[in-house]
């Protein structure tokens, strides 16, 4: 004797709800397909025909089917499950903290994620999402300079109030110089790499074509640049270019030159010069702080923007190309806004537990 089907009816409502979920696109997409499932049974379709039509499996049908007729709408929802177990758990974090205190093996200079890995017998990449949450990068490391100038505050906070608040009628000047830039000749163009992006390529010969200094002046009001290319670096050159600066500069007998300059020789025993330029007056920045000097931020961009990956087959071609750029720089020249930025452990730490600590 046949089995006869169980008959699943349901208020209005709730075969209202039903479709809704059935023709969301918001919902997750496996219940969607119980709730078709659902209104399939609720329409007196056979289970061997909503098989074949939402091509499910009968006794997936089934199972939804009495889940819906026990529990309602909510019977269609997944039970709750208990989750997967705690593999990584305190104990283990403290382990690669405590690894990473220890020398590397293997005359390694620093530790990576699959070394730490091996070390502790564990996933490597259960190591990179524990490095990855506590903001622990192995392989990127930072440089910078901490001035052990007995006179440093005093000194940057000179510099650091000409940025911030000139005095009146005065023009403020970032001075500094670029030494031996290569002229070099080599093949440049595009290459088509292995995974099909298409990048910049440069030949690893070349040939030296001589070198240049580039003397240039940030005006920081306004983030005008005066340049000026030399065969040599010496102080004649250098108050050579502070002549030519003052003719390009704005001509008031009220005027004041503030020159923010860093400890470089050739810009030291200038007063001969600067008693015959009573208006001009030097500023210089504490030893080992040169990024307080303004214009070595336009050093940067002017690195990045034509010498990098670029070739020249003479310094003319050089210097041609560096006042080139100048010219087109200064048509849109903005002034550089000074920020405070504060370096969270800016003395050396021997390891990681002292910043965490």
């Amino acid at each position: 004797m046949a089995r006869t089907a169980k008959i699943v009816t349901c208020d209005e409502q709730t075969r209202a709800e039903l479709e809704r979920i059935s023709k969301s696109l918001s919902e997750e997409s496996r219940l969607v397909r119980r709730a078709k499932m659902i209104l399939g049974c609720i329409d007196g379709k056979r289970i061997k025909d909503l098989s074949s039509e939402l091509n499910e499996k009968e006794v997936i049908i089934i199972k939804w089917r009495d889940r819906f007729m026990s529990n309602g709408i909510a019977g269609l929802f997944d039970a709750p499950r208990s989750g997967k177990p705690i593999t990584y758990g305190k104990q283990w974090e403290n382990a690669i903290l405590k690894k990473l205190e220890e020398k590397p093996p293997n005359h390694m200079a620093r530790w990576d994620g699959p070394t730490l890995a091996a070390e502790l017998g564990t996933s490597e990449d259960a190591v990179q999402r524990f490095l990855q949450k506590e903001g622990i990068q192995l392989a990127r490391m930072r440089t910078w300079c901490i001035s052990t100038d007995p006179e440093f505050a005093t000194k940057a906070a000179d510099i650091i109030g000409l940025y911030l608040n000139p005095p009146t009628n005065a023009i403020v000047i970032s001075i500094d110089e670029k030494p031996s830039i290569q002229a070099l000749s080599r093949t440049t163009g595009v290459v088509k790499t292995s995974n099909g992006k298409i990048v910049s390529a440069v030949k690893s010969t070349y040939k030296r074509n001589g070198t240049q200094n580039l003397f240039a002046a940030l005006e920081v009001a306004t983030g005008a640049i005066f340049g000026k290319t030399t065969k040599a670096k010496k102080r004649v050159d250098f108050l050579a270019f502070m002549d030519d600066l003052l003719k390009e500069l704005p001509a008031d007998e009220d005027a004041e030159y503030h020159v923010i300059l860093d400890n470089y020789c050739i810009h030291k025993r200038c007063d001969e010069w600067l008693v015959a330029h009573p208006n001009v007056f030097f500023h210089f920045t504490p030893t080992s702080a040169s990024w307080l000097n303004m214009v070595e931020i336009w050093f940067n961009i002017m690195t990045r923007k034509i010498l990098r990956g670029a070739s020249f087959d003479s310094t003319a071609a050089l210097s041609e190309a560096i006042n080139g750029y100048i010219k087109a720089y200064n048509e849109t020249a903005e002034p550089f806004v000074w920020k405070k930025r504060e370096v969270s452990g800016s003395q050396i730490k021997n390891n990681i537990s002292n910043l965490r600590g």
